[in-house]
């Protein structure tokens, strides 16, 4: 029989301790698990370093975190839609590594397949460049990319299964489930949680083998 998953929001944030590297899912605050967000704000964990696709807005899901400056260190693709992060960057508050979003995703895909890293010509003859590897095949230019890897992975999903199995809904999809193999413990928030077989399997995007804990999100 398979281990109970469901947890609390209260125990979900015990597993995130000072100093981790989180990934959280989302795009501009689509799909991000809001709940377990704003109970990381509650605790106060601090000097995380957070992987994600942006910083979200100042008052929305992951910008949260960066207003009260929880966050040691982001690696992103943009912040331009909170003016925070750019502000914290600028004063030397925060570290933040920009990549590029197609970047950003397959060296998260990477560590979830086991992959040493990818190549890519993107970033060639830019800042992007700097202190990386180039690798020529049949004439042109890549830089070798290496995986990006979390101690934990935060994600939010439309429908759950008590095993875990997630179903995404429309664009909230996004990073969601590449952060979902890339990272040791696995705590998905779900809008809503439902019996082992009541998903189509052939709409189960992120297998439960994957998710180590779900949160109910719709309480």
């Amino acid at each position: 029989m398979s281990k109970n998953k469901l947890i609390s929001v209260e125990q979900a944030v015990d597993y995130i301790k000072d100093g981790m590297t989180v990934m959280i899912g989302g795009f501009l605050g689509v799909g991000s698990p809001n709940k377990i967000i704003d109970a990381l704000v509650k605790k106060g964990v601090k000097d995380l370093t957070l992987i994600a696709n942006d910083t979200a807005f100042p008052e929305v899901a992951i910008g949260k975190l960066i207003v009260n400056k929880q966050i040691k260190k982001v690696i992103a693709s943009h912040i331009g839609t909170n003016k925070e992060t750019g502000r914290q960057m600028t004063e030397g508050e925060t570290e933040v590594e920009l990549i590029p979003q197609g970047t950003l995703a397959e060296r998260i895909r990477a560590a979830g397949a086991g992959l040493g890293g990818i190549l890519t010509p993107t970033g060639i003859g830019t800042v992007v460049e700097e202190g990386k590897r180039k690798i020529e095949i049949d004439g042109k230019e890549y830089l070798l990319e290496l995986p990006l890897k979390a101690d934990i992975a935060l994600i939010k999903g439309a429908k759950v299964d008590k095993n875990g199995n997630v179903y995404y809904r429309n664009s909230a999809r996004n990073f969601n489930p590449i952060m979902a193999m890339a990272a040791d413990l696995v705590i998905v928030e779900a809008e809503e949680i439902v019996e082992i077989g009541e998903i189509d399997p052939n709409e189960v995007i992120t297998p439960g083998i994957f998710v180590d804990y779900i949160v109910r999100g719709d309480e």
